[in-house]
């Protein structure tokens, strides 16, 4: 488990300004629609829109989630299964949030585990 949350490290690729100033901002990113706030408030800062991208690509990630399960959730007689496993499936997204928020608030730039690095929505 070590090695899966072994992220690349980019902070040295940010003003350590920049990530002082930010950093509330960073940790929006992780919350939800939240994420909505830095990419509009912080658009000139690279590290919130660093941080922004990986919330980015989380909320889709939780809203893929919850769609598929719940559309499968309504099956009949094998829709309580697909539920619990939607819920299951439900629970990493939550664990990854917790994973960049305390990455934010410590001033690292880390990529989400297994998704972090697979799109980049924001430049």
């Amino acid at each position: 488990m070590a090695n899966f949350l072994d992220t690349t490290d980019r902070t040295a690729e940010f003003d350590p300004t920049d990530i002082q100033q930010n950093k509330v901002m960073s940790i929006l990113a992780y919350i939800g629609i939240l994420v909505l706030i830095p990419i509009f408030a912080a658009k000139n800062s690279k590290w919130a829109r660093f941080h922004a991208n990986n919330g980015l690509v989380l909320l889709i990630a939780e809203v893929a989630i919850a769609f598929t399960f719940g559309i499968l959730g309504m099956i009949p007689y094998v829709g309580w299964l697909f539920g619990v496993i939607g819920y299951l499936c439900g629970l990493v997204p939550t664990a990854l949030a917790v994973f960049g928020i305390v990455n934010a608030a410590r001033g690292k730039a880390k990529e989400l585990p297994v998704i972090g690095g697979m799109i980049k929505i924001l430049k």
